[in-house]
């Protein structure tokens, strides 16, 4: 154990009684050597046998030297050589608790003793672990923490609290000297014959001194501080007994006067003393711990005092809480104390350990202001705090919930028993802009300064929003709640930068703010024959504009035309297949307008229109000549009635033209655009090869009104005449033509051609015939 010091090996203290601890050092091969009757007959009455260390060693001899002992009339124990740097105190605890022999409170069986001292490994490296410096490379809270940990889990594990082997140079030098230990009985190394010397400051007084490594005794020398009654109470309750342990607490309570004797009658063996001011208690876990009268032993006694659920005292009342509040440990928790909230419990468990990690009364929770209540749904329970509550489920564990506008928020669904249910993270803050969320079984609950507290239910509109990077992407913060039993049992959630919009057919689309997003507002939304988005907003088309598609069709938008609506059906359809934005169309600048004549429909587009009709579907008309023509009759609306295909060009001389349902419109860029309607002037000019033919393009509209109510319509090579006698005959440019213009055309003595005009092969002879006559005409003579 610790250092050797030779002392004279006959040499040992007059007053108590001996005892020696022993090791492997004293067996061979695993064989135990001590003569332990020689031992009794020396006057030695306990053994201590080292049975562990660290969390790989177990003493081959160990099972014989404990028995032995035993067998020679002796009390004995077991003790474990701590390597702190190993592995954790609960750890090693647990070894030597699974190695280290009974532990039963017999009379016979020693405490178990912890022997923490020098580092007899210090500076070496061991199967490629550095194993420190003499006080195993932890500081001195390390230490502490260490020790207290080896020795809970002891008390856990056995019952019983284990004796402290140590030197005081050590304790000093490793612990800082620290005074947390004085529950646990002192073994104290001082190899000297002049006593055990300053004690640990854990400490004022000894339970056993070990003062040689070499006599007068196998092994190492040892004397208990006490009578062997005494060292058989030890044995018993790991403390001299009740009775001395009161007297060694007593002065140092401060309690005042003693009002009572020492009371067995606690649980599990444990006892009291009245006192003025309050009461020492004892149990064999806890020592004896003073309970002053005041608010935090009112509490205890609420409880049931050490047969509720607090059990024993742990540690006596501190002071040294934020704004003066106070505390004592028990064996389950603590009671807390302050002037603001009273005393309170905070019992040992996941909401004490979430509270212990925000740094407890000085944390953001500040103190308890109630006990934990388990009311909440599925079981679970929640402690109330100065600044918010700790909320626990078994599927969420323990949660905080801060006071603010996000528990406000969470308040008002219900709490636990709301959509929401419990909690499943902390507050998280640090968001753009300075905002706040906090996850929750059915979603999140999300702040900012500008939106205040909003809730993002677990679902699509959520999934969404995350997908498109949360208040990180252009939709920014929810401004409001989700909102459902819109159109077709669908939700929507507004957003700082535009919407989410959720059906059962569409799924959750985003809706941008900007000018789709007021297009479809102002039509109605969901609730118009648009319906739900069927898909994102999707920019980057020509001139830089964008669109969204929808169940009843899309909106497109530009600089230049802003957001129109184009809904499904033939307009649109021909609208897509011509090329959408990127055909000559571009985009729409008005919005679908139907009640034309017979139903019809049009949508005006940069480059033209898109008229429909049932008789004639959806048909372009471009901008251009044509389409002005058309637009100046009366479009639809005049005796051309709907297009009836597409505009056509490619003809004679680049000329084009588009069919309708009462005619054509010709343009050549020598005549412009004509109408040609239809009747027989049109059917006789496709009968003769129209622009192909002799007559080109008609160069003026058709003219009614003649004698007789008679029709022409001009044409670059001609005209075409009609009436009702003689019906649609060509009239030809040429000297048969002059010749009855000169006559007074219709109206003069030849009135209505009533045939074409006929000429040889040759062309050097033609004639022409008309209601008054013919005309003829020759190369040689002329006209005749």
């Amino acid at each position: 154990m610790a250092v050797r010091i030779p002392l004279a090996s006959t040499w040992q203290p007059s007053w108590g009684v001996a005892g020696v601890d022993v090791s492997s050092w004293q067996a061979s091969n695993g064989t135990d050597t001590v003569d332990w009757p020689a031992l009794w007959n020396q006057g030695a009455r306990f053994a201590y046998v080292k049975a562990t260390e660290g969390n790989y060693y177990t003493s081959a001899s160990w099972g014989q030297q404990y028995g032995n002992s035993q067998n020679a009339g002796m009390l004995r124990g077991s003790y474990h050589f701590a390597i702190p740097n190993w592995s954790s105190g609960a750890d090693q605890a647990t070894y030597f608790a699974h190695n280290g022999g009974g532990w039963s409170p017999d009379g016979i069986t020693m405490p178990p003793a912890l022997d923490i001292e020098y580092n007899p490994y210090a500076g070496r490296t061991i199967n490629g672990v550095y194993m420190g410096n003499t006080c195993y490379s932890l500081s001195a809270d390390q230490m502490v923490q260490w020790i207290s940990d080896f020795s809970n889990t002891m008390v856990s594990l056995t019952g019983r609290r284990p004796v402290i082997y140590s030197t005081t140079d050590w304790w000093s030098s490793c612990t800082g000297n620290s005074a947390a230990l004085s529950n646990n009985p002192l073994w104290i190394a001082a190899y000297n014959t002049s006593g055990p010397g300053t004690l640990p400051a854990s400490w004022s007084n000894f339970s056993i001194w070990q003062y040689s490594s070499d006599g007068p005794f196998a092994g190492d020398s040892n004397v208990w501080n006490g009578d062997f009654p005494g060292l058989q109470r030890f044995a018993t309750y790991g403390d001299t007994d009740p009775s001395a342990a009161f007297g060694r607490a007593a002065p140092s309570a401060n309690l005042g006067d003693q009002t009572s004797g020492i009371v067995c009658t606690l649980s599990v063996g444990g006892c009291y003393q009245g006192f003025q001011n309050g009461a020492l208690v004892w149990s064999r876990a806890t020592g004896v711990q003073p309970s002053p009268n005041g608010p935090i032993r009112t509490a205890w006694a609420q409880t049931g005092y050490d047969s509720g659920p607090l059990g024993y005292p742990t540690s006596s009342v501190q002071c040294v809480l934020t704004n003066n509040g106070c505390y004592q440990g028990f064996q389950n928790g603590v009671i807390v104390w302050s002037k603001d909230t009273g005393a309170q419990l905070s019992l040992n468990g996941p909401i004490r350990t979430a509270w212990a990690q925000t740094g407890y009364d000085s944390g953001p929770l500040g103190y308890p202001i109630s006990s934990v209540q388990c009311v909440l749904t599925n079981n679970g329970c929640y402690q109330g705090f100065q600044n918010g509550v700790i909320v626990w489920s078994k599927d969420t564990g323990a949660q905080l919930s801060l006071n603010g506008p996000i528990r406000t928020a969470w308040a008002q669904t219900g709490y636990d028993s709301g959509p929401l249910g419990y909690p499943t993270g902390p507050e998280s803050c640090g968001l753009r802009d300075g905002g706040c969320y906090q996850a929750f079984q059915g979603g999140e609950i999300m702040w900012s300064t500008a939106t205040g507290a909003q809730i993002s239910h677990l679902g699509g509109i959520r999934t969404a929003y995350r997908a498109a990077g949360a208040e990180g992407s252009v939709l920014g913060y929810p401004t409001g709640p989700e909102t459902c039993g819109l159109r077709d049992g669908g939700c929507y959630q507004a957003f700082q930068g535009g919407e989410i919009m959720w059906s059962t057919a569409t799924g959750a689309q985003i809706s941008h703010l900007g000018g789709i997003r007021t297009a479809y507002r102002a039509a109605g939304a969901e609730g118009s024959v648009l319906g739900y988005p069927t898909g994102p907003e999707t920019c980057g088309l020509r001139d830089g504009g964008c669109y969204q598609a929808f169940q009843g069709g899309e909106i497109m938008w530009s600089t230049a035309t802003g957001a129109q609506i184009s809904h499904l059906g033939g307009i649109r359809t021909a609208y897509r297949a011509a090329g959408a934005e990127g055909s000559v169309l571009g985009y729409p600048t008005g919005p679908e307008t139907c009640g034309l004549r017979d139903g019809g429909c049009y949508q005006a587009f940069q480059g033209g229109e898109i008229m429909w009709s049932t008789a004639t579907g959806a048909q372009i008309s471009h901008l251009g000549g044509i389409r002005t023509a058309y637009r100046a009759a009366g479009a639809e609306g005049s005796v051309l009635g709907y297009p009836t295909g597409p505009e056509t060009c490619g003809l004679r001389d680049g000329g084009c033209y588009q069919a309708f349902q009462g005619g054509e419109i010709m343009w050549s860029t020598a005549t412009g655009a004509q109408i040609s309607h239809l009747g027989g002037i049109r059917t006789a000019y496709r009968a003769a090869g129209a622009e192909g033919s002799v007559l080109g393009y008609p160069t003026g509209p058709e003219t009614c009104g003649l004698r007789d109510g008679g029709c022409y319509q001009a044409f670059q090579g001609g005209e075409i005449m009609w009436s009702t006698a003689t019906g649609a005959q060509i009239s030809p440019n040429g000297p048969i033509r002059n010749t009855w213009v000169a006559a007074g055309s219709e109206n003069g003595r030849y009135g209505y051609p009533t045939g074409g005009e006929s000429c040889n092969s040759a062309n050097t002879n033609c004639n022409q015939m008309f209601q008054g006559g013919s005309i003829s005409w020759d190369s040689v003579n002329g006209v005749r």
